[in-house]
């Protein structure tokens, strides 16, 4: 099976290219911030610059780790979903289910270690950039230097590795298993992240306003509620769908075709409540914490300085995540349906209303998105907003929300219409027939 896994990865090098981006920009940034770990153990670098680069290291590398399972999670669901006729076939001609899992666990392995290997050069500059950062800001001595060491190299590879391997696994299984019962796994994962989140940010009342640890609770309670609605997403889409007003011949395509493929658009619901509930939470919290040190007329610490640069890093790599996560999966997606397009063209659709179904469908996702990741950030910020100023809601207003919102709606949109607009242009005939 390991042969024609690679033979499969050569004939399908396109298919795989989602996979690899996600492997690269994953392994890039997980080497970036562990290289910190070999420049503070380096000699010569003082306490205060070690306690900084282990800081950086420690938080964005969790961050880092849990995105990269979901990015690469997210393209190879869709891949593996894309391929159900060829593992049909497989399985006629005498392929048992263990040896299609090894063949895609293969496949995803070799793609990945590939981006990681392409990872380490960008890694690098993004380390030395990193550290001019912190550099620049006092938080670390201009004296150290950047060094890139097997940390770095060994946690980026087998990280990536092991996420591309898990992810497959579980795509693979679900695909293969579709005639049994839904495992109780998801239904549990799903609770406990559920339950989990509303316990740590409940737990941020324990906290008074001046403990340097009082953002990480509501933080992660923000986060785990919103893995927790990611996980949900397939039965609260479906519950939507049953209550939209929605009419006409694009209205009434989106809401069929949605319903029989909730499933499968909830993977691109996975990183809009990811996107939409992190950025939302971490910047909301970071601006309360800098309107009440300017309140309080006292110069920022070290550790605030710190916390600062950690949460507008973590944010970037949101943002780039979640886009990449979100590009890849709708463009995959829509690729896929070439044949559902054509059928519905020669059955009397025009390409104007299957252009505007896809339109409704990707506001529907993105309205249903962006409310889910509101309620979980919503969920941690109230929490740490009480405790932190007295107050109910931060005072800045919408203008960072919407602005999270309008990058969502963005790439959602352009991403979906662009896609499905390409696909329009072959022949409604030619579709049906080249995937037939």
């Amino acid at each position: 099976m390991f042969t024609l896994a690679m033979r499969s990865v050569r004939q399908r090098s396109g298919r795989f290219a989602a996979t690899l981006l996600s492997a690269f920009l994953g392994a890039t940034v997980i080497m970036t911030f562990n290289s910190m770990h070999d420049t503070a153990g380096a000699r010569g670098v003082d306490s205060v610059s070690a306690e900084t680069l282990s800081t950086a290291a420690g938080v964005v590398g969790g961050y880092g780790t849990l995105l990269v399972f979901f990015a690469i999670a997210s393209t190879l669901t869709v891949n593996v979903r894309q391929r159900s006729a060829e593992m049909e076939l497989l399985r006629c001609s005498g392929a048992t289910p263990a040896q299609i899992r090894r063949m895609v666990v293969g496949e995803s392995v070799a793609v990945a270690l590939v981006g990681a290997l392409l990872a380490i050069g960008p890694a690098m500059l993004g380390g030395r950039a990193l550290l001019d950062l912190f550099q620049d800001s006092g938080q670390v001595a201009g004296s150290v230097d950047h060094t890139f060491g097997p940390i770095a190299l060994y946690s980026g590879i087998v990280v990536t590795v092991l996420a591309a391997a898990g992810a497959a696994f579980l795509a693979v299984r679900r695909s293969t298993r579709r005639d049994r019962p839904r495992s109780r796994g998801r239904r549990f994962v799903t609770g406990a992240a559920l339950v989990l989140g509303g316990l740590s940010a409940c737990s941020t009342f324990a906290f008074s306003s001046t403990d340097a640890a009082l953002m990480a609770p509501a933080a992660y309670g923000s986060i785990l509620l919103a893995v927790g609605l990611a996980l949900l997403s397939p039965r609260l889409l479906r519950a939507l769908l049953g209550r939209l007003p929605l009419s006409g011949p694009s209205g009434y395509l989106a809401v069929r075709t949605m319903r029989v493929h909730a499933a499968q658009l909830s993977g691109v619901l996975m990183p809009l409540i990811l996107f939409t509930g992190m950025a939302t939470a971490t910047l909301y919290m970071q601006a309360v914490e800098n309107d009440a040190i300017d309140a309080a007329g006292v110069p920022k610490s070290v550790d605030a300085k710190n916390l600062e640069t950690l949460n507008l890093t973590v944010v970037g790599i949101i943002v780039v995540f979640s886009c990449v996560m979100l590009i890849n999966s709708l463009y995959a997606a829509t690729t896929y349906r070439r044949e559902e397009f054509g059928r519905q063209r020669l059955a009397g659709a025009t390409p104007g209303q299957v252009l505007g179904m896809v339109g409704i469908e990707s506001l529907v996702l993105t309205v249903t998105g962006v409310l889910l990741g509101t309620a979980a950030a919503l969920a941690g910020i109230i929490p740490f907003t009480v405790v932190r100023t007295d107050s109910v809601l931060p005072d800045r207003g919408l203008g960072i929300w919407l602005g999270i919102v309008a990058v969502a709606t963005t790439a959602t949109l352009v991403t979906s219409l662009v896609t499905a607009r390409r696909a329009l242009r072959e022949p409604a005939v030619g579709a049906v027939s080249l995937a037939a």
